[in-house]
Parts: structure tokens; sequence; C-alpha cells
């Protein structure tokens, strides 16, 4: 992705949306408008991906939503932004009927849209790893209200093989899953590779299970 787009996300995101964010932190008005979110993420993310900046005056413009119901929904411009890069992520849910390793391997290695979703592309992926590395407010807005509840379902898996003794008692899960997960995400921002390569996968592949033969002792 170009410098140009992340400095237009971002300074849209920041600077500008600073000077807007005390009118969006108003109290609550009048009661929600069905769709109203929809078309706000919408616009946000259209403008995220053209490289435009993503501001209040932006995405009323693009959404036909007025200024009042944005700011009923989003206290400051760096949430909506945080929101706008997760749409179209998929919930992850984790088959263990045939053992959690199993369904682990499946999620993590099957249909890459049923961990990203169908309409997340590689590319949004990639924009979304660019704007959040050159913003640490946005980082952890990303991480609270997205990132941090979508491991949930991993959590409780691993947390399945433990009770069962198919892994070890002391381990620290949330350090067990930035360790698979950072196996991907090394592949992506460190050597530049695409997921859908074959030697990609290979190599993903055997990280895990020198993984987790650690995490079973």
């Amino acid at each position: 992705m170009s410098d140009e787009v992340s400095r237009a996300a971002i300074v849209g995101a920041s600077k500008e949306g600073a000077g807007e964010q005390a009118e969006i932190s108003r109290g609550p008005g009048r009661p929600r408008t069905e769709g109203h979110d929809e078309r706000i993420l919408d616009a946000a993310i259209a403008l995220i991906d053209a490289g435009e900046q993503v501001t209040v005056s932006a995405v009323v413009a693009a959404s036909g939503v007025s200024r009042a119901a944005l700011y009923r929904r989003w206290p400051s411009m760096t949430d909506l932004v945080a929101a706008a890069l997760d749409r179209g992520r998929a919930s992850i849910e984790i088959d263990t009927t045939g053992g959690v390793k199993e369904g682990i391997i499946a999620l993590i290695f099957g249909d890459p849209r049923a961990v990203r979703g169908a309409s997340y592309s590689e590319r949004r992926f990639r924009t979304r790893m660019a704007l959040v590395m050159q913003n640490p407010e946005l980082q952890k807005a990303y991480w609270s209200s997205h990132v941090r509840r979508r491991r949930g379902a991993i959590r409780e898996a691993l947390g399945e093989a433990v009770r069962s003794g198919e892994l070890r008692d002391d381990l620290d899960l949330d350090a067990c899953i930035d360790l698979i997960n950072g196996v991907f995400y090394y592949q992506a921002v460190v050597r530049g590779a695409r997921m859908d390569e074959p030697e990609t996968k290979a190599r993903c592949r055997e990280a895990f299970e020198v993984a987790w033969r650690g995490m079973s002792g």
C-alpha cells in the first residue's frame, strides 16, 4: 500500500478528526435509526480503500447520514476508523468435535474466508496493518474493540484441550494465541509473503506443529 493511503486515513482520523472529536462525544440524543451504522461504516471503509481522508464531513457526505446521527454512534473518529477496518470480518467458530488440534488446523489452514470473511481481502488486511502500525491510538482501539473479542473462540478451544489433557495445564493461553497468530503475521509483515502461496502455507503449518508440540509438552 502507498504512503499516501496510509497518511490520508491517519490524517483524517487524527488531525482533522481531533478538531471534531468534541462534537462526536456529545451525549445521547434521539434513538438510533436502523441501517445508519452500516451506512456510516461502509462510507468510512470506502474512504479508506480509496485513500481519502476519513473525516466527519467526508463520512456524512458519503453516507448520507446526518452529523447528529454520526455523533450519537462514535465517541471519536479513531473508534470509527477502528470499526470500519473490521468491516466484513467473519466471526470465528471452531468445530472441536474431531479434536481441538484438528479444529484449529481446519480453521487456520482451510478456506481463508472462514477466518477473515468473504469480503475481507488481503489488500484490506495490509491496509489495516499499515494504518494501525502508524497510529498507536488506532492500534489500541482496534485491539480493544475487535481483535481481543475475536480471540475468544480459539482461547476457548485451547482451554478445552487443557481440560481434556491434550495440552499442558500450566499454559498461558493468551501467550499461546500470540505464538500461533504470530507465525502468520511474520509471513505477511516481515517476509512480505502471500498467505495463499503453497510454500507459505507449508512454512506456517510446520511452525504450528512445532508450537503445538511445545504446548502439549
